[in-house]
């Protein structure tokens, strides 16, 4: 029966062995401090049981044997390209641009490592800062939106329409997505699929589209929770895995991910464990910026699914702003080399500064976009914000019924008097018929139809 190696002895023999480019003889590793209280014989039944589960290779043979890390497997999740700079942005401070000088190493000069529980345990909340008290408050007074005593995901809905398509397209850009902004933008408005692209691409953006529509809808129960995050995971990921079952479920197989020398934590109940401290971690802390950025970090770190990671990590960033009513993170104009820099800084260093400079920069240009966007929409209007669901169930269900004018109205009016209160009924029909004449193929995500659904519908409407 294989020999159980604990967490620390695996730690402890492959961090003396990373010491050693060219291998480790097993005399080398008797002199290591931390391996000093093993006997010869224990020691190379550890060694051998590490070759036996490949995570070790043997150079040579008797007293000339020595033992190497292996490349990562060819199993890779989230890979990471090395970062092709091609300017110094002036917004990096010098702790990032120190982090990105060694990050940006040949590989082969930069020291592998394994998962740090204690990078996950040291963090304290509401007492460690990732990110500043001064900072944090210039974040807030940016993202305010005027809409902070207002339900949960209010602003979200307000600009859903212009979301979608940028976070859609950002965050798949920043996986090496080719879809261009416009060939997202008619995908989701008009679902006209991208010539010449692969359908992971196509697949990947349609998979943002939903996974926003999940935050937008349920943006009074989503938050820091094994329901929130998995259902992300499994709608970032859906047709995206080889294993359909993988979606939303925490991954129990080891993986690697190239382009870094970092080696994430591959036992399953490890995994489990670490996910739901750092969930629990992320749910008691009061800023909204610093739980932001903290899931940022973390999720990345820890690689808790089989793959799509990231992309779980960006959107999850975006649940403390959808509850507190902030101007939303979509990511715009950030550059990916500079993205990718910050992970592997967060993945070889636990240093977070790097990360950092790029989700502030990010998060200023979103709040641009926005903020050019909040001056078009006018103050929310409280009525339709009481029966939005209603609203949406009613114009979804006249599209998909197919209904011209006339029907139409007589159905708005029955139904309205059996489930809306008499002295709302009259201004709730107006509402109603107001938004289905004003329909068009731009703005229907947001009643959650299809373009067939809605292309049906305008023939008998008109």
């Amino acid at each position: 029966m294989p020999l159980k190696i604990s967490k620390e002895e695996f730690d402890s023999i492959l961090q003396a062995i990373a010491r050693h480019p060219a291998g480790a003889s097993i005399s080398e590793l008797m002199e290591t401090p931390e391996l000093t209280h093993f006997k010869k014989r224990t020691l190379q039944r550890r060694l051998d049981q590490l070759i036996d589960e490949q995570r070790l290779h043997p150079r040579g043979e008797g007293r000339g044997r020595r033992y190497v890390i292996p490349e990562p497997p060819e199993r890779t999740s989230d890979t990471e390209k090395p970062p092709m700079f091609m300017t110094d942005p002036d917004w990096l401070s010098s702790e990032a641009r120190e982090i990105r000088t060694a990050v940006t190493r040949p590989q082969s000069l930069r020291t592998p490592v394994g998962y740090r529980a204690a990078f996950l345990e040291s963090y304290i909340p509401n007492e460690t800062a990732y990110i500043p008290p001064d900072l944090r408050r210039d974040l807030a007074e940016m993202g305010q939106v005027g809409a902070a005593d207002l339900p949960a995901g209010t602003y979200l809905r307000r600009v859903l329409d212009r979301l979608l398509i940028d976070l859609s397209w950002n965050s798949s850009r920043l996986e090496g997505n080719t879809y261009s902004l416009l060939e997202t933008q008619l995908l989701l408005d008009l679902g006209e699929n991208a010539e010449g692209k692969a359908a992971e691409e196509t697949r990947m953006i349609l998979n943002h589209k939903a996974a926003i529509e999940m935050l937008a809808d349920q943006a009074e129960e989503i938050g820091f929770n094994r329901y929130t995050i998995c259902n992300l995971h499994a709608l970032l990921s859906d047709s995206l895995l080889a294993d359909p079952a993988a979606c939303g479920r925490i991954r129990s197989l080891p993986m690697g991910i190239s382009g870094t020398v970092y080696h994430p934590l591959e036992v399953p109940h490890a995994i489990e464990e670490r996910f739901l401290q750092m969930l629990e971690k992320a749910s008691a802390i009061d800023d909204a910026f610093e739980q932001a950025f903290f899931i940022m970090v973390h999720l990345p770190y820890l690689q808790p699914f089989e793959d799509v990671n990231k992309r779980v990590s960006r959107l999850a960033a975006n649940i403390p702003l959808v509850k507190h009513n902030l101007s939303p993170l979509s990511f715009v104009d950030v550059p990916q080399p500079e993205y990718v820099g910050g992970l592997i800084g967060v993945y070889e260093l636990n240093r977070v500064e790097y990360l950092r400079d790029v989700f502030v920069w990010g998060y200023r240009r979103s709040c641009a976009r926005y903020s050019a966007v909040r001056q078009t929409l006018g103050s929310p209007d409280l009525f339709r914000l009481r029966y939005r669901g209603r609203i949406g169930q009613f114009v979804s269900d006249a599209v998909q019924r197919r209904m011209d004018k006339r029907t139409a109205t007589k159905w708005i009016a029955a139904q309205a008097q059996e489930e809306i209160a008499s002295d709302d009924q009259a201004k709730f029909i107006e509402v109603i018929e107001t938004e289905l004449s004003g329909l068009h193929e731009g703005n229907i995500a947001r009643y959650r139809l299809r373009p067939s659904e809605f292309e049906a519908w305008i023939r008998n409407w008109n």
